[in-house]
């Protein structure tokens, strides 16, 4: 029986219909569409009796149906871009960061800089896919792009978007609670914080007042409070549009905010697999070996449940640690009031920058700063080897464990 992988890509899927000559109308595949063309991008460069022609990869075709074409035909000004900035790019590498120009008189590239622009587009291609799939899956309004100008690396192979916590089986996140606040106007004398004995994490301009170490405690479904109240922050998710990046000091992906972010504001919230210490631990003994730091105990009142957003989680599973850091650790209750299960929220400490990168200390606790020698087996990560500190700051420990 002829059938394909269901985690195919549309253009895979197109590629395997024409090989077989099958048509399908669900994925674009008409007797019509059968045998029409359209650039994907661009394999190799070559000139022969005076005239320019590029190798063409066909978009829902197979590599082996891949055709030289005169530049004259090709109707792609923005694929020409990217060939021609990719051939210079891996040029310029070569000569060790040093410009090279390539000769009028050259009439073929070399087998390495074709196979670098092929990888280049393939990456380009595999990039675009992952921030439109990370876009779907969003559930704020604010953007999410990606960007890799440093390397060859693409989408990670084993991580799936989450939005929320992604509990394992026996692990309730929600707790059933059932009633809410009867403000008309929060907050008032008995609004959510209140009730818990606490105060109002916001102020009028919906920045955080509260001192890191305190709970924030929101309406939740049941409050009679609509969506615009004051005390819904945390909830609403992310309102700034946000890159992932490829760092290039080798600390891998990041995460920049290409908006400004004031003072005391929301930006993210950590989720991932809510496990056991127990669980956390065993995986822990994993992670170790790759120097992966994702695990993050939620100990507000307790030690006995961890997040573990290695292979779950929404975009803060790329922010990178740092010794002087610009967001700061808070744990938030809404629908859920049992103190061992706090959601996590990321506030920024200071104002940033449009462009400038977002990190946390994986150390941190609270209001406290724990440093490397006190903070064995606490939040954020269960870590036994030691790992080296990459962050750059003035004020680097060293080590991020």
């Amino acid at each position: 029986a002829w059938y394909v992988p269901c985690l195919a890509s549309l253009e895979t899927l197109q590629e395997l219909c024409r090989k077989e000559n099958l048509r399908c109308k669900s994925i674009g595949i008409t007797k019509r569409s059968l045998k029409s063309y359209e650039v994907e991008y661009l394999c190799d460069y070559k000139v022969e009796e005076g005239t320019e022609y590029y190798l063409v990869k066909w978009k829902g075709w197979p590599e082996s149906s891949n055709t030289w074409e005169p530049q004259k035909n090709l109707k792609c000004p923005l694929l020409l871009e990217n060939f021609l900035s990719d051939k210079n790019e891996f040029l310029s590498r070569v000569r060790e960061g040093k410009a090279l120009k390539v000769r009028n008189h050259v009439k073929a590239l070399k087998p390495a800089v074709a196979d670098y622009i092929v990888k280049k587009a393939k990456q380009r291609i595999a990039l675009q896919r992952w921030k439109e799939e990370l876009n779907r899956k969003k559930n704020h309004k604010a953007m999410i792009l990606v960007e890799n100008t440093v390397d060859l690396e693409g989408p990670p192979l084993d991580f799936y978007y989450i939005n929320e916590y992604k509990p394992a089986p026996g692990i309730n996140v929600i707790n059933g609670i059932t009633t809410g606040c009867e403000c008309a106007d929060c907050p008032a004398e008995k609004c959510c914080p209140k009730e818990a004995g606490f105060i109002l994490a916001y102020n009028k301009r919906k920045k955080l007042k509260i001192q890191p170490g305190l709970p924030i405690y929101e309406c939740n479904s049941f409050c009679r409070c609509g969506p615009d109240c004051p005390n819904r922050i945390v909830q609403k998710g992310t309102p700034y549009s946000l890159c992932i990046f490829r760092t290039n000091n080798g600390r891998g992906w990041g995460v920049k905010t290409l908006q400004k972010i004031k003072t005391n504001s929301f930006v993210m919230e950590y989720v991932g697999e809510v496990i056991t210490s127990e669980e956390a631990e065993r995986r822990g003994q994993l992670y170790d070996n790759q120097g992966n730091t994702y695990l993050f105990d939620l100990d507000y009142d307790s030690d006995e449940f961890t997040v573990d957003a290695a292979r779950y989680g929404n975009v803060s599973h790329f922010v990178n640690h740092s010794c002087d850091p610009n967001l700061q650790v808070f744990n938030v209750f809404i629908d859920n009031l049992d103190l061992r299960l706090p959601r996590i929220a990321l506030f920024s400490t200071r104002t940033i920058k449009p462009g400038e990168e977002l990190t946390f200390d994986y150390q941190m606790k609270g209001s406290i700063d724990l440093t490397s020698d006190s903070a064995e087996g606490l939040s954020p990560s269960k870590k036994r080897i030691r790992t080296v500190c990459k962050c750059g700051a003035m004020c680097c420990r060293g080590y991020l464990n």
